[in-house]
């Protein structure tokens, strides 16, 4: 299982950068995690567009669909073209049915509904789903090929039931949009040393900081996450692959 991180922001992007987005790939399959503004350009840094499976959203804030109606252009101008054969599948959640629904377009771009209760198989990845705690619903995921497993908070604030989704993951990727003065006042996101604490209680084996703020000293962030886990933890960075 490969993982390249696409963008690491939340809210928006950095300059020429995108919002919090991964690929994660096996086998030649290939399924992108979020598609929020900039998203569609970088990825293609790492992958031709067409060679996309498939698309899991996490949920529908801006920085994680914001790129979707470009996608879908794309997917229009290559079914035009005979380079895509299929409608591209972009799985999500139902509960916002505005959002669901602008998943599916003319037939080049198919939404699905996903449960929390479900077990999607993804070519050669399993995922399943816990529900976060976010101002919207919102689902993080965990990606398994039977060997590895990678688990993705989403935005999320701290939640207990994130500790057993999260045991014994090959790597977390958590959300650590709050520097630690503003736990309490900004909701829906978790501090460092919050998500240091999660990789701690569920043994998880790596720990990538993401959905970065675009303000203030990062490194704050990354100190804070190290007092709590003291395991292998660094900042997501964006083009490189993480092999598991």
């Amino acid at each position: 299982m490969k993982i390249t991180p696409i963008g690491i922001w939340g809210g928006y992007p950095n300059k020429n950068e995108a919002t919090c987005a991964y690929l994660i790939e096996q086998d030649g399959y290939r399924c992108l995690l979020d598609c929020g503004s900039g998203v569609v350009a970088a990825v293609q840094n790492y992958t031709e567009l067409k060679d996309i499976d498939a698309v899991v959203i996490s949920h529908y804030h801006p920085d994680h669909v914001a790129d979707i109606g470009v996608l879908q252009h794309a997917a229009m101008v290559g079914m035009q073209l005979k380079e895509w054969d299929v409608p591209l599948p972009i799985y999500a959640h139902d509960k916002d049915q505005e959002g669901f629904a602008a998943l599916s377009y003319k037939g080049v771009t198919e939404g699905r509904a996903i449960q929390v209760s479900d077990t999607l198989e993804l070519g050669p990845f399993q995922v399943t789903f816990c529900e976060t705690d976010h101002p919207v619903y919102c689902l993080a995921m965990r990606f398994t090929n039977g060997e590895r497993t990678a688990v993705f908070t989403a935005d999320t604030a701290w939640k207990d039931e994130l500790v057993p989704f999260a045991e014994s993951a090959d790597l977390l990727v958590a959300e650590s949009n709050l520097y630690e003065k503003y736990l309490g006042i900004i909701q829906g996101h978790m501090s460092g040393s919050q998500a240091g604490k999660l990789a701690s209680e569920a043994l998880a084996k790596q720990l990538l900081l993401t959905h970065l703020p675009q303000y203030g000293e990062l490194s704050e962030i990354l100190a804070e996450a190290k007092k709590t886990y003291s395991g292998d933890v660094s900042f997501a960075e964006i083009g490189k692959s993480y092999q598991l």
